[in-house]
């Protein structure tokens, strides 16, 4: 074996084979997971600032899309690690390699938890509007928030276990970042955070758009002669958000069950090395866009995208400006 297919020629015999992959379609590689993780980060971090900075945004949705943002933001710093195994090779060492997964699969069982109480926050605004501001409160929320992550860190951590207990311990090679989880666990992790998710995601989803139009409907002419301004912008902006947020949605899922759906079927160790790069990429891609669809569909966000790039919030009292 020449050494120049090693990933670490000094120990020949127990060193893993680099990936025969042409000089240009790794530099390509390289490229893109570098750009979409630079890019991931930079779009997060503006919505992080912007929903952290403005007082206007501080509301019980934007709290939500905050922790979101920050999931999407820790995976776009993850996704740089990623371009490290474009060869095959892990340069970072066993501890190195189980903290980046570890901290790959809580990342994403959080932004998933997310999903749902997104979900659930639009099924409460659409379905029962009366009752929104005095069910889902920014103390509530945040409670919901923290409950989520904690509990993200606790099932992924018992999921683990055996890989965080002794790191590289299924490693057959020098220079590989393997993780392995039993059947169990493994279909634990596919109930509890796939399909369980998904299934209230989805069954909430349709709710909200079965009552939404005939909903606002109603309402337009029953409140319309106390507050007739007021309640149908009101409506109107409720609607709006639903749909936004349903987009949202929409394309998590889309990106999020190609992956899912290859774990559940087993066939993952049937795949090519160029699908199962599409796979994971489309995985990670996903972070990227919600910052994007904000942008389209949110004035807010591009003020303040504008308003933080002109290094205007470093004013005197900008935290109130009205976007």
């Amino acid at each position: 074996m020449e050494e120049g297919k090693l990933c670490f020629p000094e120990v020949y015999n127990s060193s893993c084979r680099r990936l025969n992959l042409p000089h240009f379609e790794v530099v390509l590689i390289y490229i893109v997971l570098s750009s979409i993780s630079v890019l991931t980060a930079f779009l997060n971090l503006m919505v992080i600032i912007s929903i952290s900075h403005f007082r206007q945004l501080h509301t019980s949705t934007n709290l939500l899309l905050l922790s979101l943002a920050t999931s999407d933001f820790s995976v776009g710093l993850l996704l740089f690690f990623q371009t490290v195994l474009i060869d095959g090779c892990w340069f970072l060492g066993d501890l190195m390699c189980t903290v980046y997964q570890y901290l790959a699969y809580v990342i994403t069982s959080a932004s998933i938890g997310t999903m749902v109480l997104i979900s659930f926050d639009r099924y409460v605004a659409i379905c029962y509007p009366l009752h929104y501001s005095s069910k889902i409160t920014q103390g509530r929320v945040k409670i919901c928030i923290l409950l989520c992550w904690i509990c993200s860190w606790i099932f992924q951590s018992l999921i683990l276990m055996d890989n965080l207990k002794q790191p590289g311990r299924y490693n057959s090679c020098v220079g590989e970042c393997a993780f392995v989880i039993n059947y169990i666990a493994g279909y634990a992790d596919l109930a509890f955070s796939f399909t369980a998710p998904i299934s209230i995601i989805v069954i909430l989803y349709l709710r909200v758009f079965v009552v939404a139009m005939s909903q606002s409907r109603a309402m337009r002419s029953h409140i319309a002669a106390v507050n007739p301004q007021h309640s149908v912008t009101a409506i109107k902006s409720q609607v709006k958000a639903a749909k936004t947020l349903g987009l949202v949605v929409l394309v998590f899922l889309l990106c999020m069950c190609p992956y899912y759906c290859v774990a559940l079927s087993g066939n993952d160790n049937t795949l090519s090395a160029s699908s199962a790069t599409f796979v994971i990429c489309l995985f990670y891609f996903n972070s990227c866009l919600n910052p994007i669809i904000y942008a389209f569909f949110y004035p807010w966000f591009r003020k303040s995208i504008k308003l933080i790039c002109t290094l205007q919030i470093f004013h005197p009292d900008s935290c109130d400006t009205k976007l």
